[in-house]
């Protein structure tokens, strides 16, 4: 089964020479544009964001990124072994293996799947059930796990989904190939790297051996605006110079919509504004809590009018910045 290749710099628009900066903030500001809560067209927009999560997941970690860089388009031909990308291809397999499966509505694609998922490497494994005989006194085996990835935003981690996920298998030996479909239900509060079994739906038992199972993989895509610890979301929040002395208010997002926050005077640098209980659910019940961390942004330039005031200022503050030596 071909599968094409994907073009991560291009996907988010950046040449393949970009600081891990560039790549975050190339990402960042697709992301405000395509994510489905505000992308005009919903469909087209969950697509794309779908395209530049993955090509985020991949450009943002140094490890991936050096592997995809190393093997680029010839990664087909950089070797099948069973810890190559895609190595399942091709290995020898036992009676009743698949040799090659897809998947659909995972949120990634066959390429990276292939590349960098985790379900190519259980593949052609088999695991004797105790005790189990077949008719001639034959060992039975249970048939292989499968597993891959499933992309799950922040949104459904919240409130909980139900997707529609596809597996197509090829036996490899003229048997036709078959499409199984299932509606997989996403629980509020999944988790990163938690596994959602699907009982028995597998590779083929071997002899009279059950099935195994499938497994799908929470891989939680990345927001344009919030980072994840736990039940807790974390935002960066810019403010100008004289918002942090003055106080202001300002309105931030949240996954539950826009909200106001109150941010006092004298706020520091690197400070922590909670606002309790808009983060994810807590496995003890409840909810975790959002914080705001301050970034103070001081202009790049300034106009003539502007300098003046800044150098009254310097005359008239008593605000020493630093210690006396």
């Amino acid at each position: 089964m071909a599968v094409k290749f994907q073009d991560y710099y291009e996907s988010l628009g950046i040449p393949r020479t970009a600081s891990p900066e560039d790549i975050k903030q190339a990402f960042r500001k697709l992301a405000r544009i395509h994510h489905p809560d505000v992308a005009k067209n919903k469909v087209a927009g969950e697509a794309k964001f779908k395209e530049i999560n993955e090509a985020y997941e991949v450009l943002s970690d140094p490890e991936k990124r050096r592997r995809y860089d190393e093997l680029g388009e010839n990664w087909q031909e950089a070797g099948r072994g069973p810890t190559a990308p895609g190595g399942n291809r091709g290995r020898p397999r036992a009676p009743g293996d698949e040799s090659d499966f897809e998947f659909g509505g995972t949120g990634f694609s066959d390429f990276f799947e292939s590349f960098f998922g985790s379900g190519r490497e259980g593949f052609g494994s088999f695991r004797r059930s105790a005790g189990s005989m077949d008719d001639e006194g034959a060992s039975a085996h249970q048939g292989h796990d499968v597993e891959a990835d499933l992309l799950v935003t922040l949104e459904e981690a919240l409130r909980g989904s139900r997707r529609k996920v596809t597996l197509r298998r090829t036996a490899g030996n003229g048997t036709a190939d078959r499409t199984d479909t299932y509606q997989v239900r996403i629980p509020p509060g999944v988790r990163e790297g938690q596994r959602i079994r699907l009982a028995g739906q597998g590779g083929t038992g071997v002899g009279g051996g059950p099935a195994g199972d499938l497994y799908l993989r929470v891989r939680l895509a990345r927001h344009p605006d919030f980072s994840v610890q736990g039940s807790d979301l974390h935002f960066d929040l810019d403010l100008a110079p004289w918002e942090a002395v003055l106080g202001v208010q300002v309105k931030i997002p949240t996954l539950d919509g826009p909200t106001t926050l109150r941010v006092p005077p004298g706020t520091a640098a690197a400070s922590r504004l909670r606002l309790r209980g808009l983060g994810l659910p807590r496995e003890e019940g409840g909810r975790g809590d959002l914080y705001a961390t301050v970034r103070i942004q001081a202009p790049t330039s300034v106009s003539e009018e502007e300098r003046a005031a800044w150098e009254q200022l310097s005359r008239v503050s008593n605000f020493k910045p630093r210690k006396p030596s």
